[in-house]
């Protein structure tokens, strides 16, 4: 029986983005091994069916220490493990548990999801990133991009090979759990913005808009935050600022839920100003799956949801006056027509984004490695 291992910088993502994926390779036969950072959803991934086992990984850092250990970890349990194909997510997974894998001939799958802050900024660090990325994806055999964009650069770059490069419609929605539920027709317009709480994710411009169009709406509008505060990156917003927030009656932060489908259920408009290299943002493909409009930028990766004036608007990146712009828009709308404007949302998730077809790219990818 040929072993998978399916890797990422937290159980808490391969549980909540990649839970389906590891039931279908469960299905197949295969056995599966879940090696990310030890967290409460590892023993979630153990009850799936999938071994787990441990590894350090600092997502955020650049201690060069702590990534040769991550390098040394990957290596260990490569040569502990008969592992056959490994599937990886996440940076530090792509470059260090690729290269560890080729120490030992395994087959490698990687994902790239967006390129975070690696290509929007020239600090030394960035380019080592850059430059690890390079030297590590010549020995992936495949490697899957969520945008066309993320795609061409690498390949523009020398980053990786054409032929062993494909496309995925993101990282998929499961349209089974997220259906559509319209809003309550109640004359308050709410808005909800799911995302690490980064101000490279447009955080700052959405309450900078919150709070104009507080001013001039009043209590028939609601900004709603959902996502982990606090975390381990430079663009972070902070507790402190959050709460500032809240208690300026801004915005509600909501923290976080392995239920996000109740907290989407309940708004009227999914936002997300990113400015952020992203992959295709899950929140969009979850809420446009539930019928909901969407507001983000014309950036890469959040524009792949959104056909402008059909399911939704598209903003400038980095404009507050465009961001408000756009949401003021959602709120001019009658309710039917924003319910009309979902609709259409859930039609081009069914027709583009659905996880099924994810699925099936990386069980052909296993079966032609293995």
């Amino acid at each position: 029986m040929s072993i998978i291992a399916i890797t990422s910088n937290t159980s808490w993502y391969l549980y909540n983005f990649r839970k389906n994926t590891i039931r279908s390779l469960l299905s197949e036969g295969y056995q599966v091994i879940a090696i990310a950072p030890q967290d409460e959803y590892s023993k979630k991934l153990e009850e799936l069916g999938a071994r787990f086992i441990h590894i350090d990984i600092d997502q955020g850092g650049t201690n060069p220490v702590n990534d040769l250990k991550t390098l040394f970890g990957f290596k260990r349990i490569f040569s502990q493990n008969n592992i056959d194909v490994v599937l990886n997510f996440t940076p530090k997974n792509n470059i260090y548990g690729t290269l560890a894998a080729a120490m030992h001939g395994v087959k490698v799958v990687n994902n790239v999801a967006g390129l975070g802050v690696l290509f929007i900024n020239e600090r030394i660090t960035s380019k080592i990133a850059r430059f690890l990325y390079k030297f590590s994806q010549r020995y992936a055999d495949k490697i899957f991009f969520q945008n066309e964009e993320d795609r061409t650069l690498f390949l523009d770059n020398h980053m990786a090979r054409k032929e062993k490069t494909d496309r995925l419609p993101g990282s998929g929605a499961d349209l089974s759990r997220f259906t559509l539920s319209p809003s309550a027709d109640d004359g308050v317009t709410r808005f909800l913005l799911i995302a690490r709480m980064l101000y490279d994710k447009g955080i700052g411009h959405y309450v900078e808009a919150a709070r104009s169009l507080k001013q001039k709406y009043g209590d028939s509008v609601e900004f709603r935050l959902l996502g982990f505060l606090d975390v381990s990156n430079p663009s972070a917003v902070s507790k402190a600022e959050m709460q500032a927030w809240v208690d300026e009656w801004i915005v509600s932060y909501l923290g976080v839920s392995d239920k996000v489908e109740e907290e989407i259920a309940q708004v009227d408009c999914m936002v997300l100003p990113s400015f952020y290299r992203e992959g295709v943002p899950k929140s969009l493909l979850e809420s446009g799956a539930m019928g909901k409009p969407i507001v983000t930028t014309d950036n890469v990766g959040c524009r792949e949801t959104v056909d402008h004036g059909i399911n939704g608007f598209l903003c400038e990146p980095r404009s507050t006056a465009s961001l408000e712009q756009m949401l003021e828009k959602i709120i001019q709308m009658l309710h039917g027509e924003r319910l009309n404007m979902g609709i259409r949302s859930r039609e081009k998730i069914e027709r583009e984004f659905d996880e099924s077809i994810v699925i099936n790219k990386y069980l052909s990818a296993v079966k032609e490695l293995v």
